[in-house]
């Protein structure tokens, strides 16, 4: 890979190359990227998507997009400082092609900004409860008549390859999504595959997959266009983006550290082993009369956070670099924090918020309550539409499909395509909205 094609300014549905020398210097190329997702609508529903408590009454706990914010934050520094080693290592791509530190910056925050635009309602368990439905519930007697790969996507339904439709799926006269950059969107892919075979390897790459077959000539116009590494001669496997591993090691920082801070922040951990779980990754930095000239537990929390952040984006750059030519060949198999010198320090972080806020009685509940949520939807939506489709609706199927936004389509010829409609739909659902639906669906709520 090179970092000429990497950089591309095309955006998905134009046939337009763009030169970056060209571009207006008061609003570059690749920051119109982070516009165009923070103004999107399915941006704006992370305000009500959960990122660990779920529907969390308390006004400090993070949601999906406070989360995405950040790790955005997170990202464009990573981006940055990366952007000015590699400028410094390669001149020409300043010199001759114009690029600048802050596109690298730009191009990383706008894809992390995206990063979780695609998960469903109630967070990780959205995703299960929609894999379910199929593999195991109502959704298990579609199997026979899909292709493989089909029903492994809605088996497997991934977050990601949802997030890859919502950006580039042309609908009610928006052609090519959010029509962002290519740069952009190869930064978004994490998993620059398809659903099977699953987990081949043991390559970062192949723990999850980043696209559905519904948007495969998508995703390989933009991986070509790129120049992706292909891994695979049988099924359509690519290596990532190099600055996908930015975007990768922002979400890993926040949801280490600042998961465990709101862990701290409702009681759930107490906040003395914030101290004895971040000493270790802050100790060079730490000022222990700052921190216990803070008068209560929230800022003396901020401020280790805020350290052990700036910390892990000193590694992750100098990670980065050190293994720059091993991720343009395609043959980094890891995230970039598993190569860190904090690696136990992140897994003793990692486990004790496991055990102490994602396995809490509050969110196995509220988990609990969110597949018979999804469930219900799921198998409501799903019926109605497929039996209007077989004109063996009810009366009842019919009033159904009228409670659903006429953007999906309940007439198209392939039944995948119409799976995947409603799971479409169920994902980009608030959680409040999901339960409300919910509520119709069982007479509860009128």
């Amino acid at each position: 890979m090179n970092w000429e094609q990497l950089l591309s300014l095309k955006r998905y549905g134009d046939s337009n190359k763009r030169i970056r020398k060209e571009q207006d210097e008061t609003r570059l190329g690749f920051e119109v990227d982070y516009d165009r997702v923070i103004f999107s609508s399915e941006f704006r529903s992370l305000q009500d998507k959960t990122q660990v408590i779920p529907l969390s009454e308390t006004d400090f706990v993070h949601t999906r997009l406070t989360h995405s914010l950040e790790v955005s934050v997170v990202g464009r520094s990573l981006g940055r400082r990366v952007g000015q080693k590699l400028l410094e290592k390669h001149p020409h791509l300043q010199n001759v092609h114009g690029y600048k530190t802050n596109d690298f910056g730009a191009i990383v925050a706008a894809a992390a900004l995206a990063h979780d635009i695609g998960n469903p309602p109630f967070g990780h368990s959205g995703e299960k409860a929609i894999g379910e439905f199929f593999k195991t519930g109502e959704g298990k007697k579609y199997k026979d008549q899909l292709t493989a790969k089909e029903y492994q996507d809605l088996c497997d339904f991934e977050g990601n390859a949802n997030g890859f439709k919502i950006l580039t799926e042309s609908r009610s006269g928006r052609n090519g999504g959010l029509r962002l950059s290519y740069a952009t969107l190869g930064a978004f892919m994490k998993y620059p595959k398809e659903s099977l075979p699953k987990k081949p390897t043991k390559h970062i790459t192949d723990k999850k997959y980043g696209f559905f077959q519904s948007e495969k000539d998508a995703f390989l116009d933009v991986a070509t266009d790129l120049g992706l590494v292909k891994r695979s001669d049988k099924d359509v496997s690519f290596s990532r983006h190099p600055l996908a591993f930015l975007v990768e090691a922002a979400d890993d920082i926040c949801y280490t550290i600042i998961d465990f801070e709101d862990g701290i922040n409702l009681g759930l951990i107490q906040e003395e082993f914030a101290l004895e779980y971040l000493i270790n990754i802050v100790r060079d930095k730490i000022k222990t009369e700052n921190y216990y000239a803070l008068s209560n537990r929230e800022d003396r929390v901020s401020y280790l956070r805020a350290l052990a952040i700036g910390t892990l984006i000193d590694e992750a750059v100098d990670i980065f670099i050190k293994h720059e030519e091993a991720i343009l060949n395609g043959d980094f198999n890891c995230a970039l924090l598993d190569k860190s010198k904090y690696e136990a320090q992140i897994n003793d972080i990692i486990k004790i918020s496991i055990e102490n806020i994602y396995q809490s009685t509050d969110v196995v509940d509220k988990e609990i309550a969110g597949y018979g949520v999804i469930n219900t939807l799921l198998e409501a939506y799903t019926k109605a539409i497929n039996n209007c489709f077989d004109n063996t609706a009810s009366n009842y199927d019919k009033l159904i499909l009228k409670s659903l936004p006429k953007t999906i389509k309940v007439d198209d010829a392939s039944l995948y395509n119409r799976l995947s409609n409603v799971c479409y739909y169920v994902s980009l659902l608030s959680d409040s909205k999901a339960i409300l639906n919910y509520k119709k669906i069982k007479g509860i709520d009128i």
